[in-house]
């Protein structure tokens, strides 16, 4: 019997709301290291060095011995008196310090409370840390919404109050470990860098390192090595410290670090990389060729440091890489607009780039000196798209950019046809509704949404057929919340065999969820179409409670949980049903439609 996503979050969920008392310790859930073998073995320690006897350094401003012959005796001086100095005056150090109120508090982390959807500093309410902690370590990223995707991450990116039982740097630190299986390198770094480091916990300096790797950022290290180094043996942290060491311009303590590791690990790719960031460095000597024959994975470290120093990844070994590989390129600023671009599929879906990210970057694409390849006509037809001429001629543009999106597979192809619904969200707004192009309305409609264009989308409420997946959307987009007819659900899922039955029961569920049907006429609807509205668990109850209490950061984590799935066809409409509702509670009523209505198109 195959167990889905879903039905396991839903057990991790029912052992959790049940009390604290069954947690596991926290030592059980900290993150697999992501160096190679042999990396978190501690290193031998160095023999001192011998004392150099001999002539000593000169003293500034006096000329040293020269670098060939014997010196001659220096003639005999006068022994000088000497000169009473000033009295020294006592240096604070305190002054070299963020003063207090520069200092930022582990009872409130976050990048930033208000703005760009964020939420407030009680978004986690009175929920427990612990379970939230792992709850968000259990989670099955990626997730099948792109605009529940877009919601977590603004719900962990916002500066919250801490939590009950559990430290503000470690609540950080999952967090971040969370935003980097999404795909959102930035974001994930940007909240490890929301914490001073003087507040680092062993847990945060290890996330820490995976974001700054995920960003291709291996500077960002520097301020972390001597931390880092003293709460864990790694031989990881004195990579970074020889890194660091040369990209300050000082290779001979950068070489110096590198022989201890090389001594003990032989000088493997991963070594190797180190080495070559070590030349980058100002006075770096050290020409290294990389050769990935042999490597049959990729890991954090070796994607951040290749990326870092420019090296080719191979396609294989990027293929067989975690989706979230995708992101983290899509957002690398270090690789050209083609190379991210290609990588922009899984962005899209999953809400890491926006439509206007998206196009921009595909502008970038178009202007390059050498555009070409399949990104460069994906670019050309985009342009075209938004040009001047009639809507018609727009029109066929867009269905050639939704027509190529072939897979090698069916969800393959259902991917890349959203990717690029995302990439036309702007163009399709630009087409005038029309009853010639009614044939084209769901399409556009499902492109304007995925931007969140609900109001453009609306205009074409006139022309879409009531039953039609067109219709559909719109009566869970649309912000007026216009009432919808039993009759009208029940005609639409009537349509399109079983495809067309699961959406007529996720449209059930996300106009019961967002209220558009009267409760009698979302029971008289749930037997037919077979949907337990009434139906109780541990995660119903525990997303209830979270609900009552207006907890919108775990509203949206415990939304997160009960959709796990590897599509939208493996979403429960029960699920949809209590997440909506659940969202409207908190507030998030915009988002409620867009993820509700995304369902109808992509399945």
């Amino acid at each position: 019997m195959k167990i889905s996503r879903s039905s396991t979050a839903l057990g991790v969920v029912a052992l959790l709301i049940a009390g604290g008392a069954g947690l596991p310790a926290l030592g059980q859930d900290t993150p697999e290291s992501i160096l190679p073998p042999g990396f978190n073995e501690p290193l031998p320690t160095p023999a001192p060095t011998p004392l150099r006897t001999g002539v000593p350094a000169p003293a500034p401003g006096i000329p040293g011995p020269p670098s060939l012959g014997t010196p001659a005796p220096p003639a005999p001086r006068p022994t000088p008196s000497p000169t009473p100095s000033a009295t020294p005056t006592p240096i604070d150090l305190s002054r070299y310090e963020l003063p207090d109120f520069a200092k930022r508090s582990l009872a409130q982390v976050g990048v930033a409370s208000s703005g760009a959807g964020l939420l407030g500093s009680d978004a986690f309410g009175t929920a427990n840390g612990r379970t939230l902690e792992i709850l968000m370590r259990r989670l099955d990223a990626p997730l099948p919404s792109r605009w529940l995707s877009i919601a977590l991450r603004r719900a962990l990116v916002s500066r919250v109050n801490t939590p009950v039982d559990v430290n503000g740097a470690d609540f950080a630190a999952e967090r971040a470990w969370l935003l980097l299986r999404m795909g959102e390198s930035n974001a994930a770094r940007a909240v490890v860098q929301s914490v001073d480091t003087a507040n680092y916990t062993p847990k945060l300096y290890q996330i820490a390192m995976q974001a700054m790797l995920a960003n291709g950022d291996p500077a960002g290290l520097c301020p972390l090595v001597e931390g880092g180094s003293q709460v864990s043996d790694e031989s990881g942290w004195v990579l970074a410290g020889a890194m660091c060491a040369g990209l300050s311009g000082l290779p001979n303590e950068a070489g110096a670090q590198l022989d201890r590791v090389r001594r003990r690990m032989g000088r493997g790719i991963d070594y190797l990389l180190a080495e070559k960031v070590v030349g980058a460095g100002a006075g770096g000597r050290r020409a290294v060729t990389i050769e990935w024959a042999g490597v049959d994975h990729l890991t954090a470290w070796r994607y951040g440091l290749a990326s870092a120093t420019g090296v080719a990844i191979p396609s294989e070994l990027l293929s067989a890489a975690r989706p979230a590989v995708g992101g983290w390129l899509a957002l690398s600023p270090m690789l050209d607009a083609s190379t991210r671009a290609a990588a922009s599929e899984f962005a899209a879906t999953q809400g890491i780039l926006s439509n206007l990210a998206l196009a921009d970057l595909f502008g970038e694409v178009e202007a390059a000196d050498d555009a070409d390849g399949p990104e460069a006509t994906i670019a050309r037809d985009l342009r075209a798209a938004f040009a001047e001429g009639s809507d018609a001629q727009r029109l066929t543009t867009l269905r050639s950019l939704w027509g190529g999106a072939s897979g090698a597979d069916a969800g393959a192809h259902d991917r890349r046809r959203f990717a690029r619904l995302v990439l036309t969200a702007r163009a399709a707004a630009r087409i005038r509704p029309a009853a010639d192009h009614a044939e084209d309305a769901a399409s556009l409609i499902a492109a304007m949404l995925t931007a969140g264009l609900d109001r453009s989308a609306l205009r074409w409420r006139g022309v879409v057929p009531a039953g039609s997946d067109g219709w559909a959307m719109l009566a869970l987009a649309d912000p007026q919340r216009r009432p919808v007819s039993s009759d009208e659900v029940e005609s639409y899922a009537e349509q399109g065999g079983d495809a067309g039955r699961l959406r007529g029961r996720l449209l059930l569920a996300g106009l019961a969820g967002l209220g558009r049907l009267t409760p009698d006429d979302a029971q008289a609807l749930a037997q037919p179409l077979d949907v337990k509205f009434g139906a109780e668990n541990a995660w119903t109850r525990a997303i209830g409670i979270a609900a009552t209490r207006n907890e919108p950061a775990t509203v949206l984590l415990l939304v997160a949980v009960g959709m796990q799935a590897d599509d939208w066809r493996g979403v429960p409409p029960e699920a949809l049903y209590h997440a909506v509702s659940a969202l409207r509670a908190v507030g998030l009523e915009g988002e409620a439609r867009m993820i509700a209505a995304e369902a109808i198109a992509r399945i």
